[in-house]
């Protein structure tokens, strides 16, 4: 034993019964340790509830822009990040902006430790801003406000950062995400690369047997209760109900595994936990209009990815508008947005790659494989890993040519090919995709899209019939402080309060465990009974799973059943035999649109010169991998650096890559075939370019196969030796210069 226990006669008996005395003295104490815990948790809430600003953000910020002072004002505000003691940034890389979820949570979950986005971000060089929000909504504040207000911050970023090598980029966690796509589609001048981090899209999407949180509009009868739950609050939406929501889907977390294990490792665990909660309590409120867009528009409405969101002065949401990369980040194991709600909206928007193609959009994706919702930007593995790569190669997204593509992670090696040129422990990859990689990932039937269609139109309904019938009777009963009481006894917030020092029996608890910490007993890990009582614990989530299981199963087949009642379809004025379809067609404008860009383009296929034939070159050869890798894409940089004539942004960049693209898309034989008209007579300049796209190609691997067969078509092109080309010194700009 690792403590002394009584000395009893009897062999075996006896050390069973030194090992119950050890084991209680121990539980007893793990007891009064944890109900102390719960009493600083509660303290905590008390003390984060009362400021005026409270956030979870572990960086210093500076205030740029209240948006309570605007006009009309918000509950928003922008902060610039002021790095850490030895971190160094570079003021002309790109700005990125973390947008936080209001999601009944507070702000700061973005920067809530060192190793985060705003970390990440920072370690790689790019100046930080944090738009946040305060608990209470401001009066008449509304979802476009909102918007409104965040494209005025994006505005003054970039009025910061006027020698930026690019437009900020965006990242949205979760509620986040949906809002900043809505404002890019609106604003696109306004935006760099968008990163849209366990952001709900597509809210019908799924499959069946899995992510029933798609059902729970249905079964509530639609969006009434939530009008109910904001008249009940004085106009207010207690964002309480949004965090039980989460909580609901993962019972044996909520209801046992997240305190027992506090408890069974009280010694070291009270720091991370109340960490944790300090962000977890931090409960805000919503203004009825907000909450009502929101589940209306977005959770049974589903009517973003289908365009039929329409601002005050008229202007139509639409996704294909945004004119920026996106980069969508999703798990398997993330019950709450599943990868078909994160990119479902993709099948909604383009029929296939080429219609991607045709809007100039560029998607990247990655979808994890286990990690949890709140672990897509919680996790400091996951910031470590993913969000670090985005960060450092934000620029290689950006000038990727339009299309859809799967971004994936390769640990670096000591055998990694051009490792000097990996940044970070992981080699990223973008590997082309096509809409069906998407479809694989499973999907709505057309049974399932009448499904929530009706649950759609129900909600309508019961919603008008509750806004005629009942609403004005709640809003005249309710006072505020009838509300702010309602608020105060919500559950969530009462198991704060209830076990806070405001509990005279907790000063009681306190005084045990100051002495308790003076008199430690912890049990030995051989302890049987330590055993038992994990054995037991395993037990409870066993039971608690096995609970939510059914629960979640008959949820479906209630939904699945009810909805797919014939007869209510066809009350509903829903055809039962129809087969609906989200996909909207490219409407005749943008048609048009680009059938003078593509003429503009045809006729541009000759025109160029050196710089244009390379970068023709290197997408021609390079698209034969399907692939673009990290180190190609440094090299190129490394390149572009170093070529001694006049050097190009990185907007002029992306843009001379999209367009020699195109001209490939449209007719790659015109466009291989005019690239010897565009060289110059120089051959040594010839062979310095081919030296440099050699290098270019090479920093991923080896060129062989089908690459090998394109770059001696292209070396035939230039009119350049094979042998003398394969052979050319690496490029050296100090030579050409001279």
């Amino acid at each position: 034993m690792s403590m002394e226990t009584p000395s009893l006669p009897g062999g075996p008996i006896s050390g069973l019964v030194a090992s119950a005395v050890e084991y209680m003295i121990d539980a007893g104490q793990r007891s009064v340790l944890f109900l102390d815990i719960m009493r600083r948790r509660g303290d905590q809430y008390r003390e984060h509830v009362a400021q005026t600003a409270p956030h979870v953000l572990q960086f210093a910020a500076e205030l740029i822009i209240d948006g309570r002072r605007l006009d009309p004002p918000v509950n928003y505000a922008l902060v610039r990040i002021i790095p850490p003691k030895g971190v160094e940034l570079d003021l002309e890389r790109r700005p990125f902006v973390i947008v936080d979820p209001r999601a009944g949570h507070g702000p700061g979950i973005g920067g809530f430790k060192a190793d985060s986005e705003i970390g990440v971000a920072m370690k790689a060089g790019h100046p930080c801003y944090f738009i946040g929000f305060l608990p209470e909504p401001m009066p008449g504040q509304t979802i476009e406000r909102i918007a409104r207000a965040e494209a005025l911050f994006i505005e003054k970023v970039i009025s910061l950062h006027p020698k930026a090598d690019g437009k900020p980029c965006v990242i949205g966690n979760c509620q986040a995400g949906w809002a900043v796509m809505i404002l890019a589609s609106l604003r696109p001048e306004l935006f760099g690369p968008l990163i849209v981090a366990g952001a709900p899209l597509a809210y019908w999407a799924g499959v069946h047997g899995k992510y029933p949180m798609r059902y729970s509009g249905g079964l509530l009868g639609g969006s009434w209760l939530t009008a109910l739950a904001s008249d009940l609050g004085g106009g207010k939406f207690d964002g309480a109900w949004l965090v039980q929501n989460f909580e609901n889907q993962n019972p044996s977390n909520t209801l046992w595994t997240k305190q027992y294990n506090v408890y069974s490792k009280v010694d070291s665990e009270a720091d991370r936990y109340l960490e944790f909660e300090r962000w977890w309590g931090g409960h805000v409120n919503l203004n009825a209009e907000e909450i009502q867009f929101i589940v209306d528009e977005l959770f049974v409405g589903n009517n973003l990815a289908a365009g039929k969101i329409e601002m005050s002065d008229g202007q139509k949401v639409d996704l294909r508008n945004i004119r920026s990369p996106i980069v969508v980040f999703c798990s398997k194991g993330d019950n709450i947005t599943p990868p078909q709600q994160a990119l479902g909206w993709i099948l909604d928007c383009y029929a296939d790659v080429d219609e991607i193609r045709a809007y100039g959009q560029t998607i990247v994706y990655t979808v994890h494989e286990s990690i949890g919702h709140l672990g897509i930007f919680v996790s400091g593995g996951v910031a470590k890993k993913e969000h670090a790569e985005f960060s450092s190669n934000i620029d290689l997204i950006d000038v990727l040519p339009p299309g859809l593509y799967e971004a994936t992670f390769e640990a670096k090696g000591e055998e990694t090919a051009s490792s000097d040129m990996v940044v970070g422990n992981w080699v990223m990859r973008c590997e082309a995709r096509t809409i069906e990689d998407i479809r694989a990932m499973g999907g709505n039937s057309p049974e399932d899209e009448r499904r929530f269609a009706a649950a759609k139109r129900v909600s309508e309904i019961n919603l008008a019939a509750y806004q005629r019938f009942i609403q004005p009777w709640i809003r005249k009963m309710v006072t505020p402080e009838m509300a702010e009481t309602m608020r105060n006894l919500h559950p969530l917030r009462f198991q704060y309060e209830a076990l806070s020092s405001k509990n005279p029996l907790m000063n009681a608890v306190k005084s045990a465990a100051d002495e308790i910490e003076d008199d430690r007993k912890p049990v030995s890990k051989d302890n049987p009974f330590l055993a038992f009582q994990e054995h037991m614990s395993k037990q409870i989530v066993h039971a608690l799973d096995s609970w939510r299981d059914a629960t979640e199963a008959l949820s479906e087949a209630v939904f699945l059943n009810v909805y797919g009642s014939p007869a209510l379809q066809a009350a509903l004025g829903i055809d039962p035999k129809s087969e609906p379809s989200r996909r909207r067609e490219m409407s005749a404008e943008h048609r048009a649109m680009l059938e003078g860009k593509i003429a503009e383009l045809k006729s541009k296929i000759g025109e160029g010169g050196l710089r244009e034939a390379a970068i023709r070159s290197l997408l021609y050869i390079g698209s034969a991998r399907g692939m673009v890798d990290e180190r190609s894409i440094e090299a190129l940089r490394q390149v572009r650096r170093d070529y001694s004539g006049p050097q190009l942004t990185l907007t002029q960049f992306k843009m001379l890559v999209r367009e020699q693209f195109f001209l490939l898309l449209l007719d790659r034989e015109a466009a291989l075939a005019a690239i010897p008209k565009m060289l110059p007579e120089d051959l040594n300049k010839r062979r310095a370019v081919l030296g440099a796209m050699r290098e270019v190609l090479s920093a991923s691997g080896e060129i062989t196969g089908e690459r090998a067969s394109r770059l001696q078509r292209i070396v035939a092109l230039f009119g350049v030796d094979e042998e003398a080309s394969s052979n050319v010194a690496p490029f050296d700009p100090k030579a050409r210069a001279s």
